[in-house]
Formats: C-alpha cells, sequence, structure tokens
C-alpha cells in the first residue's frame, strides 16, 4: 500500500514494474544485470485517487502521465533493483502528495491609492524625461 496522505492510499496491486538495463556506472555489471526500474501505474482505471486528484496530477506532470492514462516514472538512480523501486513509488508518492492539495483560491484585489498614484507619478516622470531627451530647439 503506497500511503500519500491519510485520505488518499494507492494498493500496489494496482503499481506494475518493469525492468531494464541500466546505463551509468557499475562495470560489467551494467551489461549484465537489469536495475532499472520503471513504475506503471493506470491512473485513468484506478478507482484509489478522486478525479480532481488526477486532472491536478495531469496538470502539474504531463510527462509523466501518457495520453491513455499511465503514469511512467523510471529510475536508474541507485545499482540495485530494490532501491530503483524504492525511488520509483516513492517519486510517484510526492507527485501525488503534490497533487492532493487543492489550489487555493485568487481573491481579486485592488491595488491602494498610494501605489495607483506612485504609478502614475512615476508614469510622468518618465514621460518628462523623454520629452526632454528631443532636439534642442
Amino acid at each position: 500500500m503506497l500511503i500519500v496522505n491519510e485520505r488518499l492510499r494507492i494498493p500496489l496491486r494496482e503499481i506494475h514494474f518493469q525492468f531494464a538495463r541500466a546505463g551509468g556506472p557499475g562495470g560489467q555489471n551494467v551489461n549484465k544485470v537489469s536495475t532499472k526500474a520503471v513504475l506503471r501505474w493506470n491512473m485513468a482505471a484506478s478507482p484509489s485517487a478522486p478525479e480532481a486528484v488526477k486532472a491536478r496530477l495531469r496538470a502539474c506532470h504531463p510527462r509523466r502521465v501518457t495520453g491513455d492514462g499511465h503514469v511512467v516514472i523510471a529510475s536508474s538512480r541507485f545499482r540495485d533493483q530494490g532501491r530503483n523501486v524504492a525511488d520509483c513509488l516513492e517519486k510517484l508518492r510526492a507527485a501525488l502528495a503534490e497533487a492532493a492539495v487543492p489550489p487555493k483560491p485568487r481573491r481579486p484585489t485592488r491595488p491602494t491609492r498610494a501605489s495607483a498614484e506612485k504609478r502614475l507619478k512615476d508614469k510622468r516622470e518618465r514621460g518628462e524625461k523623454k520629452r526632454l531627451r528631443g532636439k534642442v530647439g
């Protein structure tokens, strides 16, 4: 069970892993052992996550979500498979935790009178400076 927060939990049976040979340091071991982990989670068909979280995840991480609604996360940071699997799960947990927080609604505000007057004063001064740059006649 991947626990994101107290309300959002993803069962591990919904998550599938594939393994491939990773590049990087490791000598001959790199050519023999499949240590790179690729996590695939069918977000579109998952009943575990609310639709709002799915939409925010799709918006926050568009490169990680495929067109058919699969989340694909890869890790080849470590030289053993188990730690790469844990790293993939941690990346998914972090992305879901970010998407689980609804954005704060924007409250429209008006500029203060002092800031409006300062803007107009600065604008007049800039215009005067530019007017004085002209030809001396």
